[in-house]
């Protein structure tokens, strides 16, 4: 508070020198001239002393053989009047803050941190179908209703935050760790086929199996009942017992792929010639500036932008960048027979990968490739197997109970 009232009224920095700067120290205690920031430089003294305070030392500068003179000014009463010198800048500095102020009641950045399986794209899409986007106002937006709705939008989403930061909205959000298996009713599941084949391997631990090794089976066709049936003396069902079905199941079923590649193909080739481009931004406009136009008939133009950042996440509704528009002309090629070789390679490489990745064996295969001049034709059949299938909700429907039978329950209870 002192620094403030001090630059308010106003003050100096002296040099003091002469016959006797001690003396001249302690009368400016005695007559409660307030000076600080002293340093002894030897031969001179430098200190602060407010704007009044050293129009007082004329008496004291006298006694004690001493001079002073002013290094350095500090305060409004020596700002305001190099300010007054300046009309433009005081206009632009007025209109600056101003335009702060104005953009500091919109939205101009949206941060989603914690999601996984729910991609940003999808989010922002949600969030503009609620009228929640970059460059609305701050005052339109509910936080507390926009949490709700987002929970209530997405099972996936078990907590929701929301936050203004400057002029960005962060978005925080927990998804459920539970896998798609678990989300169903843990108490009532039975395991179903996923694709049409062939049973060759079963193992069940809980629940019911429906069908043996060796048996045929169609996609969603029920494998393991997690309906465990309860029988009577006279070996009809009196209820069901139900548990989450738990096996090991392996089938077998045959795929064929087929996968064309052409030999011709066009490929760009670049002239080396390029035309640097600059370009500004305001919310959905842009402007590009450049030494004369493009002149290249095909040309690629890469660069980037970026959205001006005053702070950590105060963001303005402006951006700037650099792109480069890269000449080149479209040459046509065609490939060599290893190159072609390679290529068919990779493309088998990429189909074992991702059965790989899924976990699935090949059992038997078949693969020929078929080339002309045109194209090559890469041709494969085989035998699969893997654990197709997947937990679904038990639909089995209890059994009724009449009154003689409840009684006969009872009594057995």
């Amino acid at each position: 508070m002192l620094h403030w009232m001090q630059y308010i009224k106003g003050y100096v920095s002296i040099k003091v020198w002469g016959y006797s700067t001690e003396r001249f120290l302690n009368l400016c205690g005695n007559h409660d001239i307030l000076v600080w920031d002293i340093e002894n430089h030897g031969d001179y003294y430098t200190m602060k002393i407010s704007v009044q305070g050293f129009f007082s030392l004329k008496t004291l500068l006298r006694k004690t053989g001493t001079r002073a003179s002013v290094l350095r000014r500090y305060g409004l009463p020596f700002f305001v009047p190099k300010i007054k010198k300046r009309k433009i800048f005081v206009l632009g500095l007025l209109a600056c803050l101003l335009f702060w102020i104005i953009t500091a009641q919109y939205i101009w950045n949206i941060e989603i941190e914690g999601n996984y399986s729910l991609t940003e794209d999808v989010l922002i899409d949600y969030l503009e179908s609620q009228g929640v986007h970059t460059a609305m106002k701050k005052d339109g937006l509910q936080i507390e209703e926009l949490e709700k709705r987002l929970r209530e939008e997405y099972d996936v989403i078990t907590w929701a935050s929301l936050k203004l930061d400057g002029t960005s909205l962060i978005i925080q959000i927990k998804e459920n760790e539970m896998s798609e298996y678990d989300q169903v009713s843990q108490s009532k599941q039975d395991i179903v086929a996923t694709k049409n084949g062939v049973v060759v391997y079963m193992i069940t631990r809980k629940g019911v199996p429906q069908v043996a090794v060796g048996d045929t089976v169609e996609k969603g066709q029920i494998l393991v009942s997690g309906a465990v049936p309860v029988y009577n003396e006279d070996a009809t069902v009196r209820k069901y017992q139900y548990y989450n079905a738990d096996a090991d199941i392996m089938i077998s079923y045959d795929k064929s792929i087929s996968v064309e590649k052409a030999v011709a193909y066009q490929e760009k080739e670049y002239s080396g010639e390029e035309k640097k481009i600059w370009l500004l931004g305001f919310r959905d406009k842009e402007w590009n500036f450049s030494l004369g136009k493009v002149s290249y008939e095909t040309y690629d133009v890469i660069g980037e932008k970026k959205q001006v950042q005053l702070l950590e996440h105060l963001y303005l509704p402006a951006f700037y960048g650099v792109k480069y528009a890269k000449e080149y002309t479209v040459v046509e090629k065609q490939h060599t027979e290893e190159e072609m070789q390679q290529i068919m390679e990779e493309e088998w490489n990429k189909i074992l990968e991702t059965l790989e990745e899924k976990g699935v064996q090949i059992t038997e295969k078949n693969v020929t490739i078929k080339r002309n001049r045109e194209k090559w034709i890469l041709n494969a059949r085989m035998q699969l197997e893997e654990a197709a299938v997947k937990k679904v909700a038990n639909t089995t429907q209890q059994i009724p109970v009449t009154e003689s039978e409840e009684a006969t329950i009872e009594s057995d209870g």
